[in-house]
């Protein structure tokens, strides 16, 4: 009983309370399970939320992507001579990219590529917590999915929702498209500076070869350009064209063997190999696959495919194939610009033009800097400049204008013209030396990478002044080949050296053609007498019969209070025969024939034979003063020498590999007419002002020389039944060639043209109504039975305009030969 009522009196014990630890613990479990299901269910509400948002762009946008590629310009052989468009870009399908340049890019910006599902959780949390200590943005977690969607799809804006867009996307896209499509999309479509879009181009520009021939370094490098791509590629260019190591080149080489060792990491490059390249230089191509060889062709085809061909626009990927012959191109260039250096030499360009003594130095600068008059200097106009200091070490030459010292930088592009052989300035001035000169402007304080531009020069910078003055510029040319039987140019060159969006003289120069255009009058005389069947010399004519043996006058006569004379001397012959007019060059027969025929007769023919610039209907046209450019011209005498058949020139075979359909042709004139001028246009090299041209080739040729008023213009035309090589060559602002003419400028750039082409002895195809008679030299008449050899000649007639008339025997007196003898022949 005592028991039962102790054990009643005893209390219960209270129950064992849990270590706070462990309390904490649970609801610290508890917190965290409600918190990460609340980050759960935020980021799935998040996503879903921007998930339905209905201008979230679609997917099936990189299913079948089109990408924005450049203009392909080729030459007939298909060689890549130029692009064209904003975006230089070319797509190159996944299965034609070497392995390694993938494994370069996956190295670089995403190792984890093949396994994610478009978005690298761990690592956004790695570089979350990286930026976090380091306090700014230091490293970046876009997998190479995220950057597709972004690049292709979203923009460049910092913001929560369109990061939260990408990852949406990045995941769609994972589910769409197969990991090599999307990496395709990745590497096709990425910035790599300097303008270049995707590995193809990007390739072709810093390396000269397509992507499926690049090596490992070659290969990692690209890879490491998307980091910063266009400080990387400006400090390569000036790398490739000055030898400049700077800072960051530096850095890119690191960022080229942080790419080594991640493949190495990943396992797609031994550690050795990896070294190998890591210690290997940088070796960029000297110069971009497009040439500025071509730079004319290609502006060319940018206008004609904008215009003529109706095309909308320039990055659509289109391939054009141009008509230029490469070999012809470079041939014309070449003889060009020995043409033009000759003329240099001979007028002293880019030379002394002549020496002061040292002890009239003084002298001299006091009268130049009297002279000078304390202006300004005027720019593109010319001064004398004597040399006083000369510094081999830096390729300038100190030199002062009068009271203007100033600063000539010797060595670069232009100054290449005028000393072809690289001579040390000391080898090639003197103090005391006379240049001509003109302003260049100041020059910058320094020249950096960052000014470096692959088409502009670089800045020059000046180690002795800060004025700069250049070399008075030589004279500049053109030079234009066509195919007759197609009118495809083969060959244009548009000036001495020229770079895209130069001037293009032999397309835009409007220049007087001279003595060039005579032969388009002889065309009309010609054409006259066929339609009015008039004969040679025939006396019951009031209009003249234009044949090769008709005779006009050359003496003087006024024209409207204009007396014009004969080019070189100004003698005058007495009655010639055209063909020897032409051949000499006569003015004043092809002023006596235009003032027949009526100027506006002459300039109604010479817009058929192909000249569609306007043209004065005025007697200078006689002399050829009208303007008109090298091109039209040169496809002038390719009617002429196609039979009379006129088409326009073409510069493109094919768009996308579809030919691009013959323009519409023309017989503007007869073949008759048209074989009796190319006729007569032989005599021109054969005896006349080309006759150099026609001893040195010993080949069927047709042509004729041109000089201007002064000889602001000089050029020559000759042409086969192939080929019309069309040669100009004067000043940019017109004025004198002092002693130049058409024969000694022009023609021996088409004589060294045309022993390049190794041109075929083959003669103009005579045609069936063009018959051949022997006439008298000295009246142009049917010669007469018997008469010596040495007095006759063969000549050709469109049938029908030949002589009825026979010349008097040699020593018979008649009416004629009495009216001829007064003028002294």
């Amino acid at each position: 009983m005592a028991d039962k009522n102790q054990a009643k009196l005893q209390k219960p014990e209270p129950p064992r309370r849990r270590p706070l630890w462990l309390s904490l613990l649970k609801w610290g479990a508890i917190v965290s399970v409600a918190g990460i299901l609340l980050v759960v269910a935020t980021i799935a509400f998040v996503l879903w939320m921007y998930g339905r948002d209905p201008n979230l762009p679609k997917i099936t946008k990189l299913e079948d992507y089109h990408f924005k590629q450049s203009t392909k310009v080729l030459d007939r052989n298909d060689h890549l001579i130029g692009t064209l468009g904003e975006h230089r870009r070319t797509f190159v399908p996944y299965d034609k990219i070497p392995p390694i340049v993938i494994d370069s890019f996956v190295a670089a910006e995403d190792n984890k590529f093949w396994s994610h599902s478009g978005v690298d959780y761990v690592g956004m949390m790695r570089a979350f917590v990286a930026n976090l200590r380091a306090g700014h943005t230091k490293e970046g977690a876009s997998t190479i999915t995220q950057q597709v969607v972004k690049n292709m799809l979203l923009t460049n804006e910092r913001s929560f929702k369109r990061k939260i867009q990408e990852i949406i996307l990045a995941r769609r896209l994972e589910k769409s498209l197969s990991k090599q499509e999307i990496i395709s999309l990745y590497v096709n479509d990425i910035d790599f500076g300097r303008s270049r879009y995707g590995v193809q181009e990007a390739a072709r520009y810093y390396f000269g070869k397509n992507i499926d021939q690049v090596n490992v370094g070659e290969a990692a490098l690209l890879a490491s350009l998307p980091k910063s791509p266009e400080s990387f590629g400006r400090a390569l260019i000036a790398f490739r064209d000055r030898g400049e190591v700077t800072k960051t080149l530096t850095d890119l080489k690191g960022r080229q063997s942080y790419v080594l060792e991640q493949l190495v990491s990943i396992g797609k490059l031994t550690a050795a190999e990896a070294q190998k390249w890591r210690e290997a230089k940088i070796q960029i191509v000297k110069a971009p696959v497009e040439s500025n060889a071509s730079s004319e062709w290609v502006d060319l085809v940018k206008t004609q495919l904008l215009a003529d061909h109706k095309v909308d626009a320039l990055d659509q990927g289109t391939i054009v194939r141009t008509t230029l012959d490469p070999g012809l191109q470079a041939e014309s260039i070449s003889a060009l610009q020995a043409g033009l250096r000759a003329v240099d030499a001979r007028h002293k360009i880019g030379r002394a033009i002549r020496t002061v003594k040292p002890d009239k130095l003084e002298a001299e600068l006091a009268r130049l800097g009297k002279k000078m008059g304390g202006e300004v200097l005027k720019a593109k106009t010319p001064y004398d400049a004597i040399v006083t200091a000369i510094h081999d070490d830096d390729d300038e030459l100190e030199v002062d204008l009068g009271k203007h010292p100033a600063v000539l930088k010797l060595g670069d592009a232009t100054d290449k013209r005028y000393n072809p052989d690289q001579k040390k300035p000391s080898e090639r001035f003197k103090i005391g030396d006379v240049l001509e000169v003109w302003t260049a402007g100041a020059a910058p304080k320094k020249a950096t990478s960052q000014d470096v531009d692959d088409v502009a020069e670089a800045p020059v910078k000046l180690e002795h002044g800060t004025r700069r003055v250049q070399f008075a510029p030589g004279p500049e040319g053109a030079v234009v080949i066509i195919d007759v039987k197609t009118r495809k140019v083969r060959a244009l060159v548009g000036g001495y050296s020229t770079r895209l969006g130069d001037y293009n003289r032999a397309t835009q120069a409007k220049r007087q053609p001279g003595s060039s255009f005579k032969p388009i009058i002889y065309t009309a005389a010609f054409a006259r007498a066929e339609e009015l069947k008039c004969h040679a010399n025939d006396s019951t004519s009031k209009q003249l019969c234009g044949t090769p043996a008709s005779i006009v006058n050359d003496a003087p006569e006024v024209f409207d209070l204009w007396r014009p004379k004969n080019f070189e001397t100004g003698e005058y012959l007495g009655p010639v025969r055209l063909r020897d007019a032409l051949a000499k060059s006569i003015n004043t027969v092809s002023i006596r024939m235009t003032s027949d025929l009526k100027p506006e007769t002459v300039v109604a023919m010479a817009h058929k034979l192909g000249i569609k610039s306007e043209l004065p209907t005025e007697m200078a046209i006689s002399l050829g003063a009208g303007e008109v450019t090298p091109l039209e011209m040169t496809n002038a005498y390719a009617t002429l020498a196609s039979g009379g058949i006129f088409a326009e020139p073409t510069f493109i075979d094919a768009i996308d590999g579809k030919a691009v359909p013959a323009g519409k042709t023309e017989q503007v004139i007869t073949p008759e007419v048209a074989y009796v001028i190319t006729d007569t246009m032989r005599s021109v090299v054969t005896e006349g002002t080309a006759a150099m041209i026609g001893a040195k080739l010993k080949v069927p040729l047709s042509g004729k020389t041109g000089t201007s008023n002064e000889a602001k213009d000089t050029g020559f035309i000759g042409m086969t039944p192939d080929y019309v090589i069309g040669v100009w060559c004067g000043f940019d602002d017109p004025h004198e060639m002092k002693g130049e003419q058409g024969a000694r400028v022009a023609a021996p750039v088409f004589l060294e043209i045309a022993k390049e082409m190794n041109l075929p002895g083959k003669a103009f195809t005579r045609p069936v109504h063009v018959v051949e008679a022997t006439i008298d030299r000295q009246t142009g008449l049917l010669a007469p039975e018997g008469a010596p050899k040495n007095t006759t000649l063969n000549e050709v007639f469109v049938e029908g305009t030949q002589p009825t008339e026979v010349a008097p025997k040699p020593g018979e007196v008649t009416e004629g030969s009495s009216v001829t003898n007064e003028y002294g022949d």
